[in-house]
């Protein structure tokens, strides 16, 4: 049997829904996923096998115009895991057309893709009538020589086997990268933390974005088989810090429920989850804070 292994870099601007094209793909809920914009801040891998393929998919922060130390690392690392990866999807939204985010993008993408396969996936197709589909393929198709172009819908599963399989035809030949059952290499505390920040995210809307992070503190594996995760949610302000406990601490506690049943359901087991939220004010600006993000904080300066 010859086997194909390789990674597969998802770009595109924030909202594309690489998120939820990444879960469709592992057929996992691997990579948090929300209606906020920029919510995903380090290089999440999913795998997914097809026949004899393994595909390892990188699923990169959105790509926009940096103004702070997060955003400038976050970016960083958007490019660092396409310039690494052996093939590179640019996710755009039909509706959305090409915007001057994709237009950037794609000056770019004339940079990094030199030797590599750059696949084009208009997501959202349902959106749209066929002619402004057409127009849209014909237009970027004009502007860059991508390998192929999918038209995809990653909510609703639309054309997601064609692009897998287009995929796995791609990566090179060689030994798989991780064992077959291996969904994400993300380490759990990370993948728990991810979890909790997309309750907050989803709870608290827009009053407070991205200034806000998670840590897994501290997990307990127990007798009984249950796990005890100790939590941290970092805020910069005193204000912040009331906003996420909420009216006599109600917010926290549907975030805890929340965040807990999702767990369980990841695990396949009962959790005991314990939120603590500190006001932490520099944690933007701490490279630890980075580290657990899977960023590098030097990636940060200007």
């Amino acid at each position: 049997m010859t086997t194909r292994a390789g990674f597969v870099a998802l770009i595109g601007e924030p909202n594309a829904g690489k998120s939820t094209l990444l879960n469709r793909m592992v057929g996992a809920k691997v990579s948090i996923v929300t209606h906020k914009v920029q919510t995903t801040r380090a290089r999440i891998r999913g795998v997914a096998m097809e026949g004899d393929a393994q595909l390892v998919f990188v699923d990169t922060p959105g790509l926009f115009q940096p103004r702070r130390r997060l955003d400038r690392a976050m970016v960083a690392a958007a490019w660092g895991g396409a310039a690494d990866a052996d093939v590179i999807v640019l996710l755009i939204e039909a509706h959305r057309g090409m915007t001057e985010g994709v237009e950037r993008i794609l000056e770019e993408l004339g940079n990094i893709a030199k030797g590599r396969r750059v696949a084009l996936a208009i997501n959202k197709i349902d959106r749209v009538e066929a002619p402004v589909l057409l127009g849209l393929t014909e237009k970027m198709n004009a502007a860059f020589d991508f390998t192929e172009t999918f038209m995809i819908s990653a909510e609703r599963g639309h054309g997601i086997d064609t692009l897998r399989q287009w995929l796995a035809g791609e990566v090179p030949e060689g030994p798989w990268l991780y064992p077959e059952d291996q969904i994400a290499d993300l380490p759990m505390r990370n993948i728990a933390a991810e979890i909790t920040r997309e309750k907050l995210t989803l709870r608290l809307h827009q009053e407070l974005p991205y200034q806000l992070t998670v840590e897994t503190e501290n997990w307990e594996e127990r007798k009984d088989g249950s796990a005890r995760i100790d939590q941290l949610v970092y805020v910069i302000r005193d204000g912040h810090k009331g906003i996420v406990l909420g009216n006599k601490g109600e917010t926290i506690k549907a975030v805890g429920k929340a965040a807990r049943e999702e767990l369980e359901e990841f695990l396949g087991r009962k959790v005991h989850l314990f939120l603590q939220v500190k006001v932490r004010a520099n944690w933007l600006e701490e490279a630890e804070r980075y580290s657990e993000m899977g960023l590098d904080f030097k990636d940060g300066n200007d």
